[in-house]
């Protein structure tokens, strides 16, 4: 009889050691999941900091990296920025590879969505609180108190589908991606096992929106392989697009009526950019002798598309930036700013983002009471939380660059590219960022952290709580403009 009653009392007690952990995890997620989130970014980085400090991680030598370059590649890799310190082809071992081969995809479907798979798979369940971390993941108007009053692209009961598309969408575009880059990997010369294991890896990275490359000499053996550089387009425009996109696509790609704004928005924000960034760079670099003006009118047009879908996020070029004129490189820097789509694995402000702001301008002009957009009203909260992230954006990057062009003394154009694309997580670089000092490359390192936690989600997490007003103050119109 004792055996027996005391049987239950163990289950009993483990129940509750469990349930008093997770009361814990809930009430430090209750308070605000933008510090959680921001928590588990900062422990993923310590962790991969670690790791890239071990002597097993770096090759050649047996040496340990030193703190500032492994510190500054485990940002990157986590954030999906793609800028690095060291020759990431030559300067890690594979176990170094295979390190930046899982962070890359950890940080590409975001820590929120992580967290929330893996609290699903041990609860065998999505609660409530759960379903709300990775809302504010797909929507970053949710971390505010307040209903959200726009519809939108993934709603609060569609949480645990919208993680099972992350999961699948993710596997089967690498996968797929991969393998039809093998050919082109084989025709350059690599063996089977190279070939298998570079088109996995280029896959993730472009999925990603990462930029990374594994063999040395990046691109430069697929300069005129226009199969193998689709591809590598094909993956940063889906990973551009943002899982809450790929999982309304995936319900009724058929049916475009029953797209939501956001859906619209971003794929039509997303077309936009991507023609008018092809004829910039057209426009441009067609006659640079350095970059695009021996290439005959077909690959210069090819070319140009290729570098305007890499500016969005991607971080891989078949050219130097340097060699960029200064005007590309200002249509660069502002592509890069922009970045991809909300919820997505690109960094940027996002294009609804600018969408949103285009939309105000426009109803401004024309003295409407509010913003439309294909048939539906969008409340002018957005546009407040736009601004906010515009401002937000732009004051990382001044600072950022105040504070690199302090150090280095480098060419402004050169240092504003660069802060740019760490704060847009985008990857690509005037050589800048290799030649940094320790001190540049911390102040680069919080740069990415910043652009990848995304404005939203910082400026949430460092604001106090919401207090609600019971009444107005009197109103006053100041002189604009």
């Amino acid at each position: 009889m004792a055996t027996r009653a005391m049987r239950p009392r163990g289950r009993f007690d483990q129940r509750s050691w469990l349930g008093r952990a997770r009361d814990a995890l809930d009430g430090l997620v209750k308070h605000s999941p933008s510090r959680f989130a921001i928590l588990i970014f900062a422990g993923l980085i310590l962790i991969f900091t670690l790791l890239f400090s071990l002597p097993i991680a770096r090759a050649g030598e047996g040496s340990s990296a030193p703190l500032h370059d492994a510190l500054f590649t485990a940002v990157s890799v986590i954030c999906v920025t793609g800028l690095a310190t060291v020759d990431m082809a030559t300067y890690w071992s594979p176990f170094g590879h295979t390190l930046v081969f899982v962070g890359v995809n950890i940080g590409g479907i975001g820590v929120l969505t992580l967290a929330s798979i893996l609290g699903l798979v041990i609860s065998r369940r999505l609660g409530l609180r759960a379903k709300l971390i990775a809302a504010s993941d797909t929507n970053p108007s949710r971390i505010h108190v307040g209903p959200v009053a726009e519809r939108q692209a993934v709603r609060l009961g569609e949480v645990g589908g919208l993680l099972a598309t992350v999961a699948i969408s993710a596997l089967v575009i690498e996968v797929v991606i991969a393998v039809a880059m093998i050919p082109s990997m084989l025709i350059a010369g690599y063996d089977w096992w190279h070939s298998t294991w570079y088109s996995f890896y280029y896959s993730a990275m472009a999925f990603t929106n990462t930029g990374f490359a594994p063999n040395p000499g990046g691109l430069a053996p697929f300069v005129d392989d226009y199969w193998f550089q689709s591809l590598l387009m094909i993956g940063v425009f889906l990973g551009s697009l943002g899982f809450p996109v790929i999982f309304a696509l995936a319900r009724a790609w058929r049916q475009p009526r029953k797209w939501s704004v956001h859906v619209k928005l971003t794929l039509t924000t997303t077309t936009i950019l991507f023609v008018a960034g092809a004829a910039m760079f057209l426009l441009l670099e067609h006659a640079n002798p350095k970059t695009y003006g021996h290439l005959d009118a077909g690959p210069t047009i090819y070319q140009s598309f290729f570098m305007s879908m890499m500016t969005r996020s991607g971080g891989f070029a078949t050219i130097d930036m340097h060699d960029l004129y200064g005007s590309s490189q200002l249509v660069s820097s502002m592509l890069m700013f922009v970045g991809g789509g909300s919820a997505s694995t690109a960094g940027g402000i996002k294009v609804t983002t600018l969408a949103v702001l285009f939309l105000a301008a426009f109803a401004e002009a024309r003295g409407a009471p509010s913003m439309e957009a294909f048939g539906r009203r969008i409340p002018r909260d957005m546009l407040r939380l736009s601004v906010s992230v515009v401002l937000w954006g732009a004051t990382i990057v001044a600072v950022s660059s105040i504070v690199i062009l302090q150090i280095t003394k480098a060419p402004f154009e050169n240092v504003l590219f660069d802060v740019i694309s760490a704060f847009a997580t985008c990857g690509l670089s005037t050589g800048l960022t290799a030649e940094l000092p320790p001190s540049g490359v911390y102040v680069m390192a919080a740069t990415m952290f910043m652009g990848r936690v995304g404005t939203v989600t910082l400026a949430a997490a460092l604001a106090a709580s919401q207090k609600r007003q019971l009444f107005k103050r009197p109103e006053e119109r100041p002189i604009v403009g």
